[in-house]
């Protein structure tokens, strides 16, 4: 067998789905540590309707860190948590719940391996709150029938 591998991409793809908008809902939350040592929760968002439903769109994570507060704060907002004053909650309260994540496509090195990898990520303030993306749905926003309009 011979083969001419000189355009074969040396990249491993784990996207789901493409970059776009996407109404999703918080699959899963996995609780860890960041690199400070302050708890982490990373979400698993899944899409929540049309053809790409039920794929995970992305996971993204929020650190509950002096740094990471402010991000913390923006995804429970999306997400219909009331963040005024004193906020006690637990992971698994977060499942089920939907807001509208922007999906955008990473390369980076694997440091093992070496090889490039393409992931989806959810960008800094990549969220709306899900009844504010139904409305731009309604009002015939490029959802392409899929929740997933770009712009």
């Amino acid at each position: 067998m011979q083969y001419d591998f000189s355009t074969v991409a040396d990249v491993v793809s784990f996207a789901s789905v493409p970059e776009g908008r996407y109404l999703c809902r918080v699959a899963e939350v996995r609780e860890g540590e960041s690199r400070d040592g302050s708890p982490r929760w990373s979400l698993r968002l899944e899409v929540a309707e049309g053809d790409r439903a039920g794929r995970t769109a992305a996971w993204d994570s929020i650190t509950w860190s002096e740094r990471g507060i402010h991000r913390v704060k923006l995804v429970l907002d999306t997400l219909g948590i009331d963040t005024e004053g004193v906020v006690e909650i637990a992971p698994d309260e977060l499942v089920g719940l939907e807001t509208c994540v922007e999906v955008v496509l990473e390369e980076r090195e694997d440091p093992l391996s070496g090889r490039r990898e393409l992931r989806n990520r959810v960008p800094y303030d990549g969220y709306l709150p899900a009844e504010r993306w139904r409305g731009l749905c309604e009002e015939g926003a490029e959802s392409g029938g899929e929740g997933n309009g770009h712009g």
